[in-house]
């Protein structure tokens, strides 16, 4: 019996472990810290030199935060993205501000977001 093979999306395991690791604002040797691992395997995985057993794919779904099927599955269910740690490094000094310059600060954020939004809708 012959198996058809799986349709991964246009996207490997590989490139889907790097994308979710940049998403969630780690670097590989973060992300080999968070595993146990050295970083040149992480890059051996990310570049598809190595198969994903399973062990290892519970390891990088519990150090990147997502589920086995996040991390497998092409389309797997769609759940709300989190922020990456920069963002919430960056968040975290922003509430550390007196109010004044929190509210200075947030309103130049909304008027370039708001900017973006416009830019996006006219294409």
């Amino acid at each position: 019996m012959k198996l058809d093979p799986i349709d991964l999306g246009g996207e490997t395991i590989g490139q889907r472990l790097a994308r979710l690791r940049k998403e969630r604002g780690f670097t590989q040797v973060e992300l080999a810290e968070k595993t146990g691992l050295v970083q040149t395997l992480v890059t051996d995985y990310e570049c598809d030199r190595l198969r994903l057993s399973a062990e290892m794919a519970i390891r990088f779904a519990q150090g990147l935060g997502v589920t086995m099927d996040e991390l497998l599955q092409p389309e797997g269910p769609k759940t709300t993205r989190k922020p990456s740690r920069k963002v919430l490094r960056r968040l975290e000094l922003i509430e550390s501000l007196p109010d004044r310059q929190q509210e200075t600060l947030l309103r130049t954020i909304d008027t370039f977001l708001e900017a973006a939004a416009l830019k996006s809708a006219r294409r």
